[in-house]
């Protein structure tokens, strides 16, 4: 009985160590199925809300953008119509007229510009005749009067003809006059003998009062290859929002020269009726300036016969960068500077000329610089008495200069007149300095250009925001290009209506909203992190955290790899 009873408290201690065992080995495996979980829930938790909140909040904003239509503003056809009203007066209907009055003709033509621009003109003229206030109008003693008639009972919009067809014997244009410009949208011209004759002499008026090829092809100067273009296509001024005017006085010798002159008088008398007609164009700031000591970069060569002193025209070029490092106006300037200078010689070089390649003095004694501005030589008379008092009095003739000055700025607009043949009579625009259909041309040449400049700019922005990832487009930066390409959209669309005036204003807002959008300070891009800094940046920060979380997946991983390898036991 005592071994029985021995042998059996043996079992069931074996058998409590057995349990004891199993439990720890139950506790064991629980614990390792915990941290199992564990690993796998922050594991989880890092890969599905970790990732994609950390990519998303420090993801980079780009605001959608017409790509598609940035790329079609460069391959948008361009047609410009211009509305032409030929009135014939009593006696002057050519007797091969095709058909009666009134009545309407449309011609297309493609004008030759470039391979990369598509440009045609299209010429609307209505052909009728006078009406009997028009007719009285014409029965002026003279022409200047009757377009100044003509004009009180014409409501012609920017961009549109009306041509007065006179018969051939008429007394109202001088003789050996066929064609009368006159200073608003009118014009006059002899009948002829044939519509032939009439045909040809109203092609010349439009190449006088409207577009021309030449004048298309300056305004796309940017699609244009270079040997394709006059040497006036790069003369012009820049198409701009607005121009700074300044006029300057150099007085480089002031112990003998008090030169006093009426700037603000003559600017309000001469310039401001000319700029308040370029209003429409631009918008325009104007002031002056007096510069002592303030002498030219070149030595004048003293020419014995005429005892003057002259200035060559290789030598000009030379003297604009001295005169303009002094003149410190385009330095804080968001526009183009105009510059005029008015440039009193010192005594020991006085009286100087300017004289051209030939050799022989410039009648103006001025000289411009394209697209900069224009340099004027005023000489004072010097004194018979070697006694006079110095410093000597001068008042300058502020008309003299101001002829040459707003010479010169036409010249800068592209608005001169060419040389046309004798039978042409152009009547002078008077105080307001150009006439209203020079004025249309340069609407056409200047929306023309803002349609090219703002499909460069849109262009290059988008160029720019493809290559460089990381820049942030803001949604006030989308507007703007999605407003500038719809007005550009729009100017296209006005251009081809006819409506001058509508296009021209369009181009300036395309102009406007493609500048803000270029020049916005949010697309700098130094502003950002490239991506290689930004994963330097959070690697130390997510590497301490993310290491327990692999090494637990790793041992999980290795541990189904041995279950799988060990074989079942079988009891």
């Amino acid at each position: 009985m005592a071994e029985l009873d021995i042998s059996s408290a043996l079992s069931v201690g074996r058998e409590e160590k057995m349990a004891a065992a199993a439990a720890a080995v139950a506790a064991d495996e629980a614990e390792r199925s915990r941290g199992r979980r564990a690993a796998l829930s922050f594991a989880a938790i890092a890969v599905l809300l970790g990732l994609p909140l950390w990519w998303k909040t420090t993801e980079t904003y780009r605001a959608a953008l017409p790509y598609g239509d940035i790329a079609a503003l460069g391959r948008l056809p361009f047609q410009v119509a211009v509305s032409v009203s030929v009135v014939f007066l009593p006696g002057s209907v050519p007797a091969d007229l095709p058909r009666r009055l009134p009545y309407g003709d449309v011609r297309e033509e493609r004008v030759p510009v470039s391979s990369r621009s598509d440009v045609t003109s299209r010429i609307e003229t209505a052909y009728r005749g006078t009406a009997a206030r028009e007719e009285a109008a014409l029965g002026a003693a003279t022409v200047r009067e009757a377009d100044a008639a003509l004009h009180a009972l014409q409501d012609s919009p920017p961009g549109s003809l009306t041509v007065y067809v006179v018969p051939e014997t008429s007394s109202l244009l001088p003789q050996g006059v066929n064609i009368y410009v006159g200073k608003h949208r009118s014009a006059v011209v002899r009948a002829g003998q044939g519509l032939a004759t009439l045909h040809a002499r109203l092609q010349q008026l439009m190449q006088v009062m409207s577009f021309t090829a030449s004048s298309i092809a300056a305004a796309l100067s940017d699609r244009v290859p270079d040997g394709q273009l006059g040497p006036d296509a790069w003369r012009h001024l820049k198409s701009s929002l607005g121009y700074e005017i300044t006029f300057s006085l150099l007085n480089p010798d002031p112990k003998s020269h008090d030169v006093d002159w009426d700037i603000e008088g003559a600017v309000n008398r001469y310039v401001q009726p000319v700029l308040d007609k370029l209003n429409l164009v631009a918008n325009f700031s104007v002031d002056s300036q007096i510069l002592y000591y303030a002498v030219l970069g070149v030595t004048p060569r003293f020419d014995k016969e005429s005892s003057s002193f002259i200035l060559s025209a290789h030598s000009l070029p030379h003297v604009i960068n001295p005169v303009e490092a002094r003149l410190g106006s385009s330095a804080a300037s968001l526009y183009p500077v105009l510059n005029f200078l008015l440039y009193v010689p010192e005594r020991s070089h006085s009286p100087l000329y300017i004289h051209d390649k030939d050799g022989a003095p410039v009648a103006t004694n001025a000289f411009h610089s394209p697209r900069w501005g224009g340099i004027m030589i005023y000489n004072v008379e010097v004194p018979a008495s070697p006694q006079t008092s110095l410093p000597l009095h001068v008042d300058v003739d502020m008309l003299r200069v101001m002829e040459v000055f707003l010479a010169q700025l036409r010249l800068l607009f592209g608005i001169s007149r060419e040389e046309l043949p004798p039978e042409f009579l152009v009547e002078s625009p008077g105080n307001e300095g150009l006439a209203d259909w020079e004025l249309d041309r340069l609407l056409w040449a200047h929306t023309l250009e803002n349609i090219a400049t703002v499909s460069t700019t849109l262009t290059s922005l988008a160029q720019l925001l493809d290559q460089i990832s990381n820049i942030v487009i803001k949604d006030d930066v989308a507007s703007e290009v999605y407003r500038a390409v719809a007005a550009a959209q729009d100017a296209v669309a006005e251009l081809a209506e006819g409506r001058l005036h509508s296009a021209f204003q369009a181009s300036k807002e395309a102009v406007t909203s493609s500048e803000r959008a270029f020049f916005d300070p949010s697309l700098l891009h130094l502003l950002y992190f490239p991506d290689d800094q930004k994963f330097a940046i959070y690697i130390p920060l997510f590497l301490p955290m993310a290491v327990p979380i692999l090494l637990s997946l790793a041992k999980m991983l290795r541990e189904a790899r041995q279950n799988k390898k060990e074989p079942t036991k079988m009891d």
